[in-house]
């Protein structure tokens, strides 16, 4: 079997956690390497993350023609800017799924994505581009992710929840379920605190935090 070369976008922690999910991959019979990382400051070009070198976006590019890449960025609006430019330059994305990750033969992947250790993936789950699942989620039945979303560790989501484009949720949220006619619905770009309970839907660009969550009052 060929071996996958990733490059990073991004050299922070959540870039080392990708070397983490790639060698495990490896370990598991799907070779998978990160070769490099890319960071826009040219300061830290050459440089060592580990055994890695960082690499400025071109460079990268011309280093590495075969490699995809993936986003090694939290934020969610960061993450859909650096897939434009990475897009831009030639790359192709790959999608990194840790082998302890247990899912259904019906659930479905978009290119980019990142599912860490530990999470369950239910069935007929749509999960779109660029989306981040980190350690332990947990996903039921029927539910759509949108591109660029963000679940952060042990974020669960019921059955028939609807997670808009861009929309983040922090560590340990849980969003109740919904209907087949009625999806329990977080809109695009909205936020969830950490440890918060989603009873309601959430309206686009709203932060909610709180059991059960919440508007926040100092919104505009």
């Amino acid at each position: 079997m060929s071996q996958r070369q990733i490059v990073v976008f991004g050299a922070g922690a959540q870039a080392r956690e990708i070397v983490w999910l790639a060698d495990d991959c490896t370990a598991a019979g799907e070779p998978t390497r990160v070769v490099a990382f890319i960071d826009d400051d040219p300061a830290t070009h050459g440089a060592l993350v580990g055994t890695i070198p960082i690499h400025g976006l071109d460079d990268a590019r011309r280093a590495f023609p075969d490699a995809l890449m993936v986003i090694g960025i939290g934020s969610s609006s960061a993450r859909e800017a650096l897939a434009t430019r990475a897009a831009e330059a030639g790359f192709g994305f790959a999608t990194l799924v840790h082998p302890r990750v247990e899912r259904s033969a019906s659930a479905r992947i978009g290119e980019g994505s990142i599912v860490c250790a530990g999470c369950i993936i239910s069935v007929d789950v749509a999960i779109g581009r660029h989306v981040h699942l980190n350690l332990g989620c947990s996903i039921s039945h029927d539910v759509v992710i949108e591109d660029f979303a963000t679940l952060a560790p042990r974020v669960t989501l019921a059955g028939r929840v609807r997670v808009g484009r861009g929309a983040w949720l922090g560590v340990g949220a849980t969003v109740s379920n919904g209907t087949e006619a009625a999806p329990m619905s977080i809109g695009a770009n909205a936020i969830v605190g950490a440890g918060a309970c989603v009873i309601r839907n959430v309206a686009e660009a709203t932060t909610v935090a709180g059991v059960p969550a919440k508007a926040l009052d100092n919104q505009h």
